[in-house]
């Protein structure tokens, strides 16, 4: 890449992008490490449930400095490893097709276990990887996939396992160095303050594995069991010279001598198998989760022992949760905690990958399913705004061009991007009827007339999905069929006037801005003002009161959609027959 063909991004200040600080340190450390070498950043993910927000920060993070290092025209992998080969722990709640079955399957190899019934996948790794690596292409996540069963069942990692089992006692010294030693106190610097957020502290559970030690003496080095398949081993003995291991089995009592130097059934316990492949892949840049980094912990573990590996410990920071507003409306068959593949249901994939651009790796924030979405997107397309006139700052800009494409180019978009509460609006009382939503939004920009729901999509079907499944029914707009005429006879002389106004004004005044001014200035020509006269407080109480008429009269409660928006969704006639026309 010719310098002029890097994006603007690429030359932004590192003073305010942490992208652009981690890109400068990781070129530096692998020229350092490995000159002429593609960089290599990594990632790691334990497909034992679905994959939930929390993780995706665990991909964002090195995807962002590995997209940032393409741009600048050098060559980089992103590895994700799937810890497929990770013992499975637990039974999930509210997993639909899994019942307490499944508990049968604890200590066997994730991908040794079934999928959830009715799945088209061949085993649980499978079933939950998919839904990952779906929700990534859309991302624009490129990476290289790597399965840790292929790895061990194939011998990949036999010369290091060999290696391991042969230096068994200076690992053990290491991790003895962190067994008795008394962790110090630690200043909370966050509380998980959501499900999803404990759920992401929990992590994969890796962290909190055994390391090896057994009454035998210490081996770094656990077997699935050849009678039942599950890590429920314990090794008895191992001869360095001829590589023979003999294990049995807790479940079943089975029991063998094997030859390490040719058994593919079995992995290095987790502090070991991190710093292992640090030291395989040539690991520059890998962040780490709250669960993995505190004192004692696998990370600082590992920066130990990679060193018997020939490695070297990865750079990287800590990462922060990931919060969730309104996540108590998410289906329970998702086990309670939100997917990348949720989230994209609902928002636009730039938007997302723009909520973790803009933050430091170890800066907690929250991913709106509730109302909040609204304002969300409305941060957005001012931002996008700014990018188009000139006058965003630098970070702002550098955020953006992250989010709305990758080095290999622009990701899809919406071809006109009408406010997003404006679309859910319009979602919410058309009930998604086509065409009348175009109707609607056709008649938003007299001017500028919308001539296909492609214009507006994919972000109208985002808004669509967003208020069928995250708005509750009594949330819901429904206009009402008939007039209220015992209101509309209760009303007093003002009231009258006001509903007269509205209904004289609304021809001439039929676009969002028209009705916008419109309804905004009633009030004031009631208090004898011009309309566009600057409101007072007394003004504001006027305009709130018009305003929960209207809504009473219209939609049967005091709130409602914007007015001007609801006011062109039902349509000038239907508004003249329940005003009282």
């Amino acid at each position: 890449m010719r310098k002029k063909d890097v994006p603007i991004v690429a030359q932004s200040s590192t003073e305010t992008d942490w992208v652009s600080r981690f890109a400068d340190e990781v070129i530096a450390e692998s020229e350092r490490r490995a000159p002429g070498k593609p960089v290599v950043v990594a990632s790691g993910l334990s497909p034992s449930g679905p994959i939930h927000l929390g993780n995706l920060r665990e991909v964002m993070t090195p995807h962002l400095v590995a997209d940032e290092i393409r741009r600048r025209g050098h060559e980089v992998r992103h590895l994700i490893s799937w810890d497929d080969y990770d013992r499975y722990r637990k039974v999930p709640a509210g997993i639909d097709g899994v019942d307490e079955s499944w508990a049968a399957h604890i200590g066997r190899p994730l991908t040794s276990v079934p999928a959830p019934k009715g799945s088209a996948h061949a085993n649980w790794a499978e079933h939950f990887k998919a839904a990952m690596t779906d929700a990534l292409a859309e991302l624009g996540v490129e990476y290289d996939g790597i399965s840790q069963t292929e790895q061990y069942t194939s011998g990949a990692y036999r010369e290091q396992i060999l290696h391991a089992m042969k230096h068994r006692g200076d690992i053990d010294a290491i991790l003895g160095q962190y067994r008795t030693k008394k962790k110090p106190p630690q200043k909370q610097q966050q509380k998980p303050v959501d499900a999803a957020e404990l759920e992401a502290a929990e992590g994969s559970g890796a962290a909190a594995e055994d390391d090896g030690t057994g009454t035998s003496g210490y081996f770094p080095y656990k077997p699935y069991c050849g009678g039942c398949g599950k890590d429920l081993t314990t090794v008895t003995a191992y001869d360095d010279a001829t590589t023979e291991l003999a294990y049995t089995c807790a479940e079943c009592g089975f029991a063998e001598t094997v030859r390490l130097s040719g058994f593919n059934r079995g992995k290095l316990v987790w502090k070991v198998d991190w710093p292992m492949r640090w030291a395989y892949e040539g690991v520059i840049f890998e962040p780490s989760g709250v669960d993995h980094s505190s004192p004692g912990s696998s990370f600082q573990v590992g920066g130990e022992i990679v060193g018997i590996f020939g490695g070297e410990q990865p750079i990287g920071p800590m990462y922060a949760f990931v919060g969730i507003s309104g996540m108590a409306k998410m289906s329970s068959s998702k086990g309670g905690v939100p997917t990348p593949g949720d989230a994209l249901r609902i928002m636009e994939a730039p938007l997302l990958r723009w909520l973790y651009a803009r933050r430091r790796p170890n800066q907690a924030f929250k991913i709106a399913f509730d109302q909040e979405i609204q304002r969300l997107y409305d941060e957005w397309d001012k931002l996008a705004a700014k990018v188009a006139d000139g006058s965003v700052l630098p970070a702002d800009a550098a955020a953006h061009s992250r989010a709305v494409r990758t080095a290999a180019g622009e990701l899809p978009a919406t071809p006109r991007p009408l406010p997003y509460r404006t679309l859910a609006s319009v979602a919410d009382i058309t009930a998604g009827h086509d065409e009348q939503t175009l109707r609607i939004l056709g008649e938003l920009d007299p001017a500028n007339p919308l001539d296909s729901l492609d214009e507006v999509r994919p972000r109208l079907d985002r808004a669509e999905y967003w208020i069928t499944s995250q708005v509750p029914a009594d949330a819901r707009t429904i206009v009402r069929s008939e007039p209220d005429r015992e209101l509309l006879d209760s009303l007093d002389d003002e009231g009258r006037r006001s509903l007269e106004l509205l209904l004289d004004g609304l021809d001439s005044h039929w676009s969002l801005d028209g009705l916008t001014t419109l309804v905004y200035g009633v009030p004031k020509v009631m208090a004898g003002l011009e309309p566009d006269a600057k409101p007072t407080p007394e003004l504001k109480v006027a305009q709130r009161t018009f305003f929960a008429l209207l809504y009473r009269l219209l939609v049967t409660r005091e709130t409602g959609p914007r007015l001007p928006t609801l006011l062109l969704a039902v349509g000038a006639d239907r508004v003249r027959t329940l005003l009282g026309a």
